[in-house]
């Protein structure tokens, strides 16, 4: 019978072999996940005795993840925000940048008291739409996708985070099937040039939804059709808040402008990256945003 320490030792050598930047941290954490307790007793335990067939599912968990197999679609979760949430391989992976766009809307919302309706487009495992509604008690949300398995992801996610009551998932192409109007209109859509994809870790290009990912020839083919005529869907105190990619920040928020969103705001991630975008029609919705640009939240001409 193996122990603990020992299948961890040869784990990360097969994992350093595949070239992975943390194998002995991954080979822990997968053997913590078979066995159900923290990596913290294995630190403190190496001596614990492994079964055959735990032994079984963690060498499989290993080859999985020495073949690049995202390490949360091995072991099918995913922190993010305040939440834990399923994941599996039709639902894109939740990083931590799109907490800027939950951290944005929040502010945006105010009072988290305040009775509010969210639209979330392409809501994937429901991330952000579940983050939102965790925080805001009195809010009620819609979370589409074209996915259906991804919605039934995101379904047990909203059960998980005991929010179910308040959210309502749709089969919908971005406006395809939305009726109404929303205070918060929210979306991390795909945003990367398609060209570009075959460029990406292999964790990400060949695990990762492309539909998910793969944003049309500039990557800007999703803002154009959330932006085609975002008005009928905002209430009057309605704000739209969109993750981009790199170097988007710019184009989508002059989008945002000619669709009639006359006033913008752009927030950066941790990395200093311009990775949200907020348009509102008037100029009062955006000023709750601390830190937006200097010109931001001004009408254009």
């Amino acid at each position: 019978m193996s122990t603990a320490g020992s299948l961890i030792g040869r784990g990360a050598e097969r994992l350093t072999f595949a070239g992975l930047e943390t194998p002995q941290r991954e080979a822990r954490l997968l053997l913590a996940h078979v066995l159900d307790t923290a990596a913290a007793e294995l630190i403190l335990s190496p001596d614990r005795r492994v079964t055959l067939d735990e032994k079984r599912r963690f060498d499989e968990l290993i080859d999985r993840r020495a073949e690049r197999e995202p390490f949360a679609y091995l072991t099918g979760r995913r922190d993010f925000w305040s939440l834990e949430l399923e994941v599996s391989p039709a639902t894109l992976i939740p990083r931590p940048d799109t907490e800027t766009l939950v951290e944005t809307a929040l502010k945006i919302a105010g009072a988290p008291q305040t009775p509010l309706s969210i639209l979330d487009l392409g809501t994937g495992t429901g991330a952000i739409l579940l983050a939102l509604l965790a925080e805001l008690p009195r809010a009620e949300g819609l979370g589409v996708d074209v996915s259906a398995a991804a919605l039934e992801v995101a379904r047990r996610n909203a059960i998980h985070a005991k929010v179910a009551p308040r959210a309502q998932f749709a089969i919908s192409s971005w406006w395809s099937h939305v009726r109404g109007a929303f205070d918060l209109i929210v979306s991390n859509p795909p945003y990367i040039p398609s060209r570009d994809i075959g460029g990406l870790d292999a964790d990400v290009r060949d695990y990762e939804p492309h539909l998910a990912l793969d944003g049309g020839p500039d990557g800007l083919g999703a803002y154009r059709a959330i932006l085609s005529d975002p008005l009928p869907r905002l209430s009057p105190r309605g704000a739209l808040i969109v993750e981009v990619g790199i170097g988007q920040a710019g184009d989508v928020a002059a989008m945002m402008r000619d669709s009639g969103l006359h006033y913008t705001a752009i927030r950066r991630d941790l990395g200093g990256v311009e990775r949200v975008v907020a348009g509102a029609v008037h100029s009062q919705i955006l000023e709750k945003i601390a830190d937006f640009p200097v010109g931001a939240g001004r009408e254009t001409d």
